[in-house]
């Protein structure tokens, strides 16, 4: 029976039942209601009309229910769908293998967010520090600047002087090279290794070992478009490679060097100079003071100047001091005099030429040129020039260790020891479940033998 309010006191007539009621509120005679009497069929029609709805369809009734139908069926199957479930739509249900790679497919759906972020970070990774992006983002001169910077290296990879190198020194020349090339790769600067068994060729002028000012030259003449050259001994190692020039050094020159000598001055050089006729920037102990004036840097070591690790910058004062440097007067007629030869000449330029001073600055020995300790007194506690590993200092010069040392003992320490200070975190974890395995077997070995003992 239909709850809408009947238009007759007794409510709707059924189909086949009489009514009491008719049009002129008798009964009718017939069994199946008078012409007159509101059947169901009736009012539902006659309710639909006055409601404006539209008459119930089946399904699949017509062109196009048949159609859409169809088209609808033909759609991929929806596992959210859970009056479809097992139904054989390519899902099955007793299957615990779809299940869980059902169960893990919308998991990584859910987290595809963080999980598109970690990606897009191992992408860049691999990009710049696996691919050679990293080295051209480090060198190109917009970003990482390291087109503008150039080591020389004193070596002889070539061979033709085997007769008087053995083979400590030939490891020590392998793991000297492998350190710079490791090192300027990272960074994105230029190496060149000098072959040093061309010195001899200077030999007979008494050149030899001022080959540094014709080898920096050359240099300079290679790499038109490097500004700073920074020349390294053999007997060097670089000991923290992920210090770069321009963090460690250029962006902070100001603070580490200093122009005025008598803050460290171990041959007690009159400055500045007092004379009348020189300008007021030769007479001031700084210069001018400015960082952008400074083309030579220069560590102090116990006897004075050292030329194991230093930087020129391309000036035309740097081409005027070469030529000075490099000039045959000066080593024709003090070759005997200067032991140290081209650091004691670059000194005598110091001291009696002006001009060469308001363009020098000193910088602290440990930045670029930290020495062991059997150089510069055996103690090794000089804390302006001995090497502190807690500190973490840049570079270490085993100078003069051929006079009575062991050039490659030593090489091989401190080898040993920037490999060990520069670990990443999964090697020392490593290290640590080893040394902790190793203190364990020890322990019970020492614990072995006292019990041996008291037996």
């Amino acid at each position: 029976m239909s709850r809408s309010p009947s238009p007759r006191p007794g409510g709707w007539s059924s189909p086949g039942l009489n009514t009491p009621y008719d049009s002129g509120g008798r009964s009718s005679p017939f069994a199946n209601g008078s012409s007159n009497n509101v059947t169901w069929a009736s009012a539902q029609a006659r309710s639909a009309n006055v409601k404006g709805y539209t008459a119930f369809t089946p399904r699949n009734q017509g062109f196009f229910g048949k159609h859409f139908r169809r088209l609808s069926t033909s759609l991929p199957f929806s596992y959210g769908d859970k009056e479809k479930l097992g139904r054989g739509r390519g899902y099955q249900g007793n299957s615990r293998i779809m299940q869980m790679l059902n169960r893990i497919g919308w998991n990584l759906w859910r987290l595809r967010k963080p999980l598109g972020t970690i990606l897009a970070i191992l992408l860049v990774y691999i990009l710049f520090y696996v691919t050679p992006l990293h080295r051209m983002y480090r060198r190109s001169s917009w970003f990482g600047g390291g087109s503008k910077f150039v080591v020389i290296l004193a070596a002889n990879q070539g061979g033709g002087v085997m007769e008087w190198k053995g083979p400590r020194e030939w490891a020590i020349e392998r793991d000297s090279v492998k350190n710079k090339k490791k090192y300027t790769q990272k960074w994105g600067y230029d190496l060149e290794i000098v072959d040093m068994s061309t010195k001899k060729r200077y030999a007979h002028e008494w050149r030899e070992s001022w080959e540094k000012v014709d080898t920096i030259r050359n240099a300079m003449r290679k790499y038109p478009r490097a500004e700073w050259f920074w020349w390294l001994d053999t007997n060097t190692f670089i000991m923290e490679p992920t210090y770069s020039l321009q963090n460690h050094i250029f962006k902070q020159l100001k603070d580490i060097t200093y122009r005025d000598i008598n803050v460290y001055n171990p041959l007690n050089i009159s400055h500045p100079l007092t004379d009348e006729y020189l300008d007021p920037e030769t007479r001031s102990p700084i210069g001018d003071g400015k960082v952008d004036s400074i083309n030579m840097i220069v560590p102090q070591d116990c006897g004075g100047f050292n030329l194991g690790s230093f930087l020129v910058r391309r000036s035309v004062w740097t081409d005027r001091l070469f030529d000075i440097w490099w000039d045959p007067v000066g080593y024709e007629q003090k070759h005997m005099e200067w032991e140290h030869k081209e650091q004691d000449a670059l000194e005598y330029m110091y001291k009696n030429q002006p001009w060469i001073r308001p363009h020098v600055a000193f910088i602290h020995q440990r930045k670029i040129n930290a020495f062991p300790p059997g150089a510069c007194g055996e103690k090794g506690n000089d804390p302006h020039i001995h090497y502190h590993e807690n500190e973490r200092d840049f570079l270490v010069n085993m100078a003069g260790c051929e006079w009575g040392r062991d050039c490659w003992g030593e090489m091989y320490k401190y080898r040993q020891l920037s490999n060990r200070l520069n670990r990443n975190p999964w090697e020392k974890v490593k290290d640590w479940i080893s040394d902790s395995v190793k203190a364990r077997r020890d322990a019970k070995k020492k614990k072995e033998e006292e019990q041996k003992k008291t037996n």
